[in-house]
């Protein structure tokens, strides 16, 4: 991908759920909620203070965060579906070590 964010920005792709239950019950797309769980794909190199000053983020590419539910805006790049949202409107990033 040829898209590089700007400032504390974020692109994220959002990951699928199952279709299923645990029951075995199997959910159509028109009633199955958006996933709020995603991973990292591109950040930008950070925010600026008063003072000028470059304030790195926390997140880098890769990692599998949660956002809220109605955070970012849907965008179309290279015909794939992402998400460009703020650094603060990411929750928090999920170990997969745990």
């Amino acid at each position: 991908m040829a898209f590089r964010p700007l400032h504390d920005r974020v692109v994220v792709r959002r990951l699928e759920q199952d279709a299923k239950t645990k029951g075995g019950i199997i959910i159509p797309d028109t009633v199955k909620e958006k996933p709020q769980e995603g991973e990292v794909i591109a950040v930008g190199p950070g925010a600026r203070d008063e003072q000028g000053k470059l304030i790195p983020l926390d997140l880098k590419a890769g990692d599998r965060i949660l956002f809220g539910k109605w955070s970012g805006t849907e965008v179309k790049i290279d015909g794939a579906e992402f998400l460009i949202m703020k650094e603060s409107d990411i929750l928090g990033v999920i170990d997969v070590a745990a």
